[in-house]
Formats: C-alpha cells, sequence, structure tokens
C-alpha cells in the first residue's frame, strides 16, 4: 500500500466517529503515535497529520498493522452497512426519524462539546442508535470554548483554562446552510455542521460567526457560560434554531426527543410551524404533544431553567407573533409560581415524559404533580426508563477482547439477548489475571498524571513508587457537585487512615472531578478532598487527578477495584459511572440512590446508607459514613486480601462474577433504546 492510500484509509476511518466505541480501532489509532496521542488529547486527525512519510512507509510495509486496519475497516463496514436490529424488529416503522436534541454531546476526550453526565449519555445514546439501527438524528451547539480544562493548583483551588476548539479541524463538516434565528428585536445567523456517529447524523449550530457582533458570537462560546440572558438564548439557538437548522439540511423528522428541559423551546417552534399548517390554536398544540417525548435528569427543583416570564415572551415575540400565539398562551406553557420554567414547557408540550431511573421516576411524579393536578403521586403520568452505557465506549481493550475470548460476544446488538451469563464459569484465575492487568496498567497513567501535573507546577516530582498495583484501589469520579458528597469519607480522618494504612491489608484511593467554575461550593469540596490527599495521615494513600474528562474516566473505571458513591438520596438520578466498572471485573460500593437500587441483589457490591430522609445533614452523614466504615472493615478489606492456597480471593472473585453477570446486560444503551422505541419513538411516530 502506497504511502498516500494509507493516510487517506485513516482519515476515513477517523472522520466516523465510530471508531471511539470499537476498542480496537481506538488502539489502532494510539499505535500510530504513541507520543502524538497523548500529546494531542487522543485527536486522531491531528496525529495523522503528523504522521510524516517515514512513518507512514513504516506502516504502509508493516503486515500485522495492515492486517489490522484491514480487519477493523471491515468491521467498521459491518457496523455502518447492511441490515440491523431495528431493520428486523421494526418493519412496520415507515417514515420514523427521530431529532434527539440535546445542549452537551460527551462523544471523546478530542472533542470538548460536555460537561458531565448530561453530555456522557446523549453520547452513549447516539452510539447505540447507531448500533441498532434506529433512525435518529442529533442535535447541538458547538461550543468553540469547550467547557472548561481543569488544573489543580498547589493549594487546592481550581484553575480554569477554556480551550480553544476549532471545529473546522475536527470530525465536523460544514453543511453549506446558514440559518437566521429570530431572538427578540434582533437575529442571530448560525452555521449548520454535521458530524457523523456511526450511522447517526449530529446537526450542530454554530453562532460564532460573520455577520453576529460578540454578545450573540458568544452562544457558541463555552458550554454553561454566562448569565440567565445568555443561557436563555443558548436555549432558544438549541430548541426554535435546532428544528430550522432540520428542515435547512432536509431532514423530516417525526419524533422530537428533548434531553432534559434546555431544548424544551423546540415546542414553541413545532406550535409556529402547525399553525403556519393551517392547524387551529387547539389542533396545533395537540399536534406538538403527540410528536415530543422529553426526559427530565433533575430530581433537585433548583436545577430547572427558571426566567423571568416577559423575557421569555419578549424572545420569542418574532416565533409567535407571526402565529397568534399571545403572549399569555405562552406564558401558561410554562409558567411555575410567576416564573417561566424551561421543564414546565416540556412536561406540558410532550406526550411520553420520563426519568432516568425507577427511584428518579418516582420523585419526578412527586415534584410535579401539581402541573398535572393530580392528587395522588401515581396518577402523574410520568414514566421511567434507566440510564445504560454503551459497553464497547467504555471498555479497555485488554478486557474487551478477555471477555470475548471466554465466549461472550460483545459485537451482539440484540438488546433481548445476555451472553454475559457466560461470565459466571470464567475460572476465578483468569479473571484475577484481568484485574491485576488493568489495576496496574491505571496506576501508571496515575504516575504519568501525577508527574505531569508536577512539571505544570514547575516542581519535578519522581511518581515511579506512588501507589501498589497489588493493593485493594478504590475510585472516586464524578462531577463535583455539592450533593455527591466527595469528602464524606474523611469524615473521621484516623478511622479511614486506620483503614487505609493497615499494613497487612493497605487500600489505597483515588479521586477526579471537576466543579462548574461557578461553583464554589463544589470547588471548596475538591480542595477539601486535596489537602487531605496532601496531609501526612493520607499521603501515598489519597490521590486526586486533575483535568477529569472522558479518557480519565475510561481509565478510571477500568484500573478501580471498586466504585464509591456517595450522593445525598434522592438527588442522584441515575448516575452512570459505576455501570461501567463491572464490565472490568470491579464494583460498587453505593448509597442506594439512582441505578443502584435496581442493580444491587446483596451479591454483586455493597449499599450502606439509609433509604430513609433524614433531615439532620450533621446526623446524615454521619450514619452513612460510619456505615460506609463499618462495611470497609468487616466485609470489603476481608474480602480483597482474604486468599485460598492459590492466592486467590475466593469470596471477592465471587461478587466480581455476580457484578458481571448482574450489571452490563442490564444498564446498557442497547437495552434503554430498545425501551426508548417501544414506550416513547413508536407509539409517538404512530400516534
Amino acid at each position: 500500500m502506497k504511502a498516500h492510500d494509507l493516510r487517506s484509509q485513516l482519515n476515513e476511518l477517523a472522520m466516523n466517529l465510530w471508531w471511539t466505541w470499537s476498542p480496537p480501532a481506538r488502539r489502532l489509532m494510539a499505535g500510530l503515535d504513541p507520543d502524538a496521542w497523548r500529546s494531542t488529547g487522543h485527536d486522531a486527525l491531528a496525529v495523522i497529520a503528523g504522521l510524516d512519510d517515514d512513518r507512514l512507509e513504516e506502516l504502509a510495509s508493516c503486515d500485522v498493522f495492515l492486517e489490522t486496519l484491514s480487519t477493523v475497516h471491515r468491521h467498521r463496514r459491518e457496523a455502518l452497512e447492511g441490515t440491523t436490529w431495528f431493520d428486523r424488529t421494526c418493519p412496520d416503522a415507515d417514515g420514523l426519524r427521530i431529532a434527539y436534541f440535546c445542549s452537551e454531546f460527551g462523544l471523546h476526550e478530542s472533542l470538548p462539546q460536555y460537561a458531565g453526565g448530561l453530555g456522557i449519555l446523549a453520547g452513549d445514546h447516539l452510539r447505540s442508535a447507531s448500533d441498532l439501527g434506529i433512525p435518529l438524528v442529533g442535535v447541538g451547539i458547538v461550543y468553540h470554548g469547550g467547557y472548561y480544562r481543569q488544573g489543580i493548583e498547589a493549594d487546592g483551588s481550581t484553575r480554569v483554562e477554556h480551550p480553544d476548539f476549532d471545529p473546522d479541524g475536527s470530525p465536523m463538516r460544514d453543511t453549506g446552510c446558514v440559518i437566521d434565528v429570530p431572538m427578540g428585536d434582533r437575529t442571530v445567523a448560525a452555521r449548520v455542521l454535521r458530524m457523523q456517529v456511526g450511522r447517526c447524523p449530529l446537526y450542530l449550530l454554530d453562532a460564532d460567526i460573520e455577520p453576529n457582533d460578540e454578545a450573540d458570537r458568544a452562544l457558541s462560546g463555552w458550554l454553561y457560560g454566562g448569565g440567565p440572558d445568555l443561557r436563555m438564548r443558548r436555549q432558544m439557538l438549541l430548541g426554535v434554531g435546532g428544528a430550522m437548522a432540520l428542515r435547512a439540511v432536509g431532514e423530516t423528522v417525526t419524533v422530537d426527543h428533548l434531553n432534559e428541559g434546555h431544548a424544551a423551546f423546540v415546542c414553541v417552534q413545532r406550535l409556529r410551524e402547525a399553525i403556519d399548517a393551517g392547524l387551529g390554536p387547539e389542533e396545533a398544540m395537540d399536534a406538538v404533544r403527540r410528536r415530543t417525548v422529553f426526559t427530565t435528569h433533575t430530581p433537585v427543583p433548583a436545577g430547572h431553567d427558571r426566567y423571568d416570564i416577559d423575557a421569555v415572551t419578549s424572545l420569542l415575540s418574532p416565533i409567535t407573533g407571526p402565529a397568534g400565539i399571545t403572549d399569555a398562551t405562552l406564558a401558561e406553557l410554562g409558567r411555575e409560581h410567576e416564573q417561566f420554567c424551561m421543564t414546565v414547557l416540556a412536561l406540558r408540550c410532550s406526550n411520553h415524559v420520563n426519568g432516568v431511573s425507577r427511584l428518579h421516576g418516582l420523585v419526578t411524579k412527586e415534584m410535579w404533580q401539581d402541573i398535572y393536578g393530580e392528587r395522588r403521586r401515581e396518577a402523574v403520568p410520568i414514566m421511567h426508563v434507566t440510564n445504560g452505557i454503551h459497553l464497547g465506549a467504555w471498555m479497555h481493550s485488554d478486557a474487551w477482547e478477555f471477555w470475548r475470548r471466554h465466549g461472550i460476544d460483545l459485537d451482539s446488538v440484540d438488546p433481548d439477548t445476555d451472553p454475559w451469563k457466560q461470565a459466571d464459569s470464567i475460572e476465578p484465575a483468569e479473571l484475577w489475571s484481568l484485574r491485576n492487568t488493568l489495576r496496574a496498567d491505571f496506576i501508571g497513567e496515575v504516575r504519568r498524571r501525577v508527574e505531569a501535573r508536577a512539571r505544570r507546577l514547575g516542581t519535578e516530582v519522581d511518581a515511579s513508587g506512588l501507589l501498589d498495583p497489588a493493593v485493594l484501589t478504590i475510585g472516586f469520579a464524578r462531577r463535583f457537585a455539592t450533593y455527591k458528597r466527595a469528602p464524606l469519607v474523611f469524615r473521621d480522618p484516623a478511622r479511614l487512615a486506620a483503614i487505609l494504612g493497615d499494613p497487612d491489608r493497605p487500600v489505597q484511593l483515588i479521586f477526579a472531578g471537576k466543579a462548574h467554575p461557578d461553583d464554589l461550593g463544589g470547588q471548596d469540596y475538591l480542595r477539601q478532598v486535596f489537602e487531605h490527599a496532601g496531609s501526612n495521615v493520607f499521603r501515598d494513600r489519597v490521590v486526586v487527578l486533575e483535568d477529569y474528562d472522558i479518557a480519565l474516566g475510561r481509565s478510571l473505571v477500568s484500573g478501580c477495584d471498586l466504585w464509591l458513591n456517595t450522593p445525598i438520596r434522592p438527588r442522584e438520578a441515575s448516575g452512570t459511572s459505576g455501570m461501567k466498572v463491572p464490565i472490568h471485573g470491579g464494583m460498587n460500593v453505593s448509597i442506594p440512590d439512582g441505578w443502584w437500587p435496581e442493580a444491587m441483589d446483596g451479591t454483586n457490591g455493597w449499599s450502606f446508607g439509609s433509604e430513609e430522609e433524614i433531615e439532620d445533614p450533621e446526623e446524615r452523614d454521619r450514619r452513612d459514613v460510619e456505615e460506609l466504615y463499618d462495611l470497609l472493615e468487616s466485609e470489603i478489606v476481608p474480602a480483597y486480601y482474604e486468599r485460598n492456597e492459590h492466592g486467590l480471593p475466593d469470596r471477592w472473585l465471587h461478587r466480581v462474577r455476580r457484578s458481571a453477570v448482574t450489571v452490563p446486560p442490564v444498564f446498557n444503551t442497547h437495552r434503554m433504546l430498545a425501551q426508548y422505541l417501544e414506550q416513547a419513538y413508536l407509539p409517538t411516530h404512530r400516534g
């Protein structure tokens, strides 16, 4: 093969994000130039562009590499062409086309277009839609400033640095369409970009273009930046502009799926379109409801966007006025206690509404009971579809090969099949070998990151002896919102120090996570954890890693033996990070919140804390952490360190197998998408 042809093949592979959820394809990309792979933040296009002729010639003459590349391309063709699960199971769904609106999409670490769990879920949603063949398109916004790169300074404070993201140097391609979105007394122009996520196109609106002024360009600035006015206008760009963009590029959709209330203004645009098509006001409203699916993720009232009613009606007047939609009509659609609530607008305009776990569904029913005018919580028409993860996107390539070698078919895209039953018959010694390999790989990554941070701060650190690849390793990594209580485990430092520092049965803790730049409470929690990690009591037993992103998350969930989750129940709507641990032979220890009450069966991990709400926060935290300490001392640590005559921790590995058998078959996005299809998409399309 000629060097030029090889570069073309690699670019073709990199331009479709399918490669990001294929472990063999990720490994191939990483091996092109390992140093460039690391320095570019795993940017495949940048790595390929940087390959010189000598390296290309070397690769083009390597039979092993060419065979690997051929295999990856064959898997790609199989994934993107031919008959799909959807084709086989839904032959009567003619014309179904779903538009999935979300303010952020977490697709890969080289694409900083996400802040946390909402975007991560959205990325996995698109991946599984592609694998299953469900006809879905994504709609979002381009952020030139990304979210933010996080540095942890010497005093534990957070350094915020916004990346300079260039969409033209990414897998995004300009469709040539530019839309004009009227907002109040002005018009905002946005070009429509397209990124291919397997079979699914993702359309992204870019307002950082001429002829927009600085204030309008800021709509594509950094994710979640700015005050209420900017946030409201950005949500109009997403909802109204997103609907206009779909029309401009020729997409005819029959179902609108709003992933959180940020996109609720799409309902106003759809109402305008229905009235323009000749429907009366009531018929038009009914038509909007019949086509709209809404997923809410926030069990905390303060987490739902609320605006001044007059500001909303003024902003939307160019949409509502020509259609004869009065300010009073619009205000009533979103009114909640004399404010305009985006979630209320979505609730009143949707035919199907769901929370993201069984517990969250119950909480959501109660939260919005008054909006539906129901006296009984059970009568509120809100369902739940528990979140999941895309297994391939989060699986370490060594784990991928391990499961396949043991008869677990990870290429299957049938949500009704369960290959994970096979995990129960895997020999303990082989499972333990996998854990030791993944843990050691992760410890190596931790050491590299600690040394890199030291260099950034102008110092030199030899981290070659930091942590022990044989020691029980517990991970805590997530958004550093205060309700997630990251410092909880340090409540009794002396008792924790005794657990971690036991010379015969040591334990090590790894933390990572970001707080929003304006969340001073969350940043203070990070500082507290950092100070504990640097104290004499916990030094070398607790490590805090900076710049939490998808790459670090993938490394953490593969390398940690146990995943710690400490939210205030019931504020964790679902959570998905813990779902990624069992596919690597790990387990969870968690408060009974979010997805965990549905997964925990007494054999596949541990639960601590009360299911009853305790009003006194001091008493609640004290009880929760004492139960955690008790579990660590009496069950978890002994199970890890008690070894049989072959040096294997039998009790631990029994739970590991149960974790692998019970969690991945249920808590995955293939199951989740099939559930959305059956309960929401098809009924909405046919309705």
